[in-house]
């Protein structure tokens, strides 16, 4: 959302907080908040109107699913006039709400809070809810405006994201400069979340629900699955904190996309502090996001791109990267993700790949880990470093390898490291 919109919004508010003598909030539809107007008459902001949902919408600036599922419950999805929501103080709603729909071209595009009036207290009368409608209207044609301009976006930064180098790559980033007019000038960071777990574009969020955004869209990777870019507006010290809040807001949305198969309370990884077996799908992430490092000019966004989508991939392989990984962090798996993916069967280390092999190339790996040191690497795995010395044995004979050469040691953990990739 850009500076200039959100101003619309919050005078949008204001008057409708005007008009009706109440306190008003405006979020999309996805519950999440654009803009909230405190009247008081007084002066002062009455504590009743602070109650629990409210006052998480204003500070979090956003519901939770149940809130939102629980207020859809009155039909506000589908009303096209002011719908009276009663107070439900089990669900934390002290004060009754008025909900305002903001539609365009009858599609539901956002929801006006009110608070209604206390029991006996006169109300908002018929002439001023409909004058508040009228309002509602106008912030519903800001909406799609913006949605409209986003969506436009969206294929100007998959064109710049996509494009073969030269005059094709050209051609998308001046696209993509005209499109961004005074947004152009960065710093930016690109954002990749991966897999994106829909390809129904109903899914896929939109630039003014992702903090700092400045265009979202998705990206095919391999023959059915997609990721999402995400072009986020650095602050001018070109620090990455905009970006990782952008990044966990989209996984949050991926994951509700996904319906359960990864809840924001279980996590991403498999078990904590555990190693996976490479060539295997032991313990995967389900979704993960790369950040890339900051860049200024819009011609290096692909470039950036490469480098989040990388750092996804890195922290899909490697659970101690967290969910999400910033490219300058992920170590090794830098050069291993520009490798190409047949680097990981090399021919000395494909038997250790096998599914008959696993404890052993996990072995292999945490041993290369400990940087060979066999005190740590039996602790680390539970068992007696004779136990260890035997499988490192079986290693060396499956393999050819000696691990007590050096470049031995380099190619078998890079075959292991790249192998999860």
């Amino acid at each position: 959302m850009t500076t200039d919109s959100r101003g619309d919004y919050q005078e949008l508010v204001d008057e409708i907080s005007e008009l009706l003598g109440v306190p008003a909030t405006l979020e999309n539809r996805d519950f999440e908040l654009i803009a909230f107007g405190a009247y008081d008459s007084e002066g002062e902001l009455d504590p009743s109107a602070l109650d629990p949902v409210r006052t998480r919408s204003i500070l979090t600036r956003r519901s939770t699913a149940a809130v939102r599922t629980w207020f859809e419950g009155f039909g506000i999805t589908r009303a096209t006039a002011p719908v009276r929501i009663p107070p439900t103080p089990e669900a934390g709603v002290y004060r009754g709400r008025i909900c305002l729909p903001v539609r365009h071209r009858g599609v539901v595009l956002g929801y006006v809070w009110l608070l209604d009036s206390e029991p006996g207290a006169p109300g908002p009368t018929d002439p001023q809810l409909d004058a508040a409608m009228r309002v509602a209207a106008r912030i519903g044609a800001l909406l799609a405006d913006e949605a409209q301009h986003g969506a436009d976006l969206s294929r100007e930064l998959r064109a710049v994201l996509t494009a073969e180098r030269g005059w094709q790559a050209d051609m998308a980033v001046a696209a993509l400069r005209t499109a961004l007019g005074p947004r152009g000038d960065g710093p930016y960071a690109v954002v990749c979340v991966a897999p994106w777990p829909s390809a129904d574009p109903d899914d896929a969020p939109s630039a003014r629900t992702v903090p700092h955004a400045t265009a979202l869209c998705t990206v095919p990777w391999g023959p059915t699955a997609q990721w999402l870019a995400a072009l986020i507006r650095l602050r001018a010290t070109d620090t990455l904190t905009p970006a990782t809040s952008a990044a966990t807001r989209l996984l949050e949305r991926a994951r509700g996309v996904e319906g359960g198969r990864a809840g924001p309370d279980t996590g991403t990884h498999g078990t904590p502090g555990t190693h996976g077996t490479p060539g295997t799908a032991a313990a995967p992430l389900t979704l993960a996001a790369g950040i890339a490092s900051p860049r200024v000019a819009l011609a290096d966004l692909a470039a950036a791109w490469q480098e989040a989508s990388a750092a996804a991939r890195a922290a899909l392989a490697e659970p101690g990267f967290g969910p999400v990984a910033e490219w300058s962090r992920i170590g090794p798996y830098r050069l291993l993700t520009s490798l190409p993916p047949e680097t990981a069967q090399d021919p000395a280390v494909r038997p250790l790949l096998s599914p008959a092999h696993r404890e052993l190339a996990r072995t292999a790996e945490i041993y290369l880990d400990c940087a060979g040191q066999a005190a740590r690497t039996a602790a680390e795995l539970g068992i007696h470093r004779q136990t260890l010395y035997y499988r490192l044995s079986r290693v060396e004979q499956l393999t050819g390898l000696d691990l007590d050469d050096g470049e031995h040691r380099l190619l078998l953990h890079m075959a292991l490291k790249a192998a999860r990739l």
